[in-house]
C-alpha cells in the first residue's frame, strides 16, 4: 500500500494530483514539535496545531495565496480559512517543510529531529 494519496484532477489534463506523502507529513509535524517547545508566539506556548496553522498561513501569504474570508456563522466577527495541509500537493509540501525549516533557523529552532536524518 503506497504512502502516497491521490486526490483531485488536474483542470488541463485531468492527470491525477498526488498529496503529501505521509514521511512529508512525519517530517512537518516534527519541525512544527520542535518549534513547539522551544519558541513562545505572542507570549503563549502553543501546540503543533496552532503552529501548523500559523506557518501554513505564513507560507500562503509568502506564496500569494491569501486566506479566504467569511462571515462567523455565529455572527460575531470574522473567520479566515487557510489551505489544509492534507489538500497539499508533493511539491508544495515540500516548500513548506523548507519554508518551516527556515523560518525555525532563523528564529534560533534547534531542530533535532532533522539533524539526525
Amino acid at each position: 500500500m503506497s504512502n502516497v494519496h491521490q486526490i483531485d484532477k488536474c483542470p488541463g489534463c485531468g492527470t491525477m494530483l498526488q498529496v503529501r506523502s505521509a514521511e512529508q507529513n512525519s517530517k512537518l509535524h516534527a519541525i512544527l514539535h520542535d518549534i513547539s517547545q522551544q519558541k513562545q508566539w505572542a507570549g503563549h506556548w502553543l501546540d503543533v496545531e496552532d503552529w501548523k496553522r500559523l506557518m501554513v498561513a505564513a507560507f500562503e501569504r509568502e506564496n500569494k495565496a491569501g486566506a479566504r474570508i467569511f462571515p462567523s456563522i455565529d455572527g460575531h466577527g470574522i473567520d479566515m480559512i487557510y489551505r489544509r495541509t492534507h489538500r497539499m500537493s508533493k511539491q508544495e509540501m515540500s516548500d513548506l517543510i523548507e519554508f518551516a525549516t527556515q523560518w525555525a533557523i532563523d528564529n534560533g529552532i534547534k531542530l533535532p529531529a532533522l539533524e539526525a536524518a
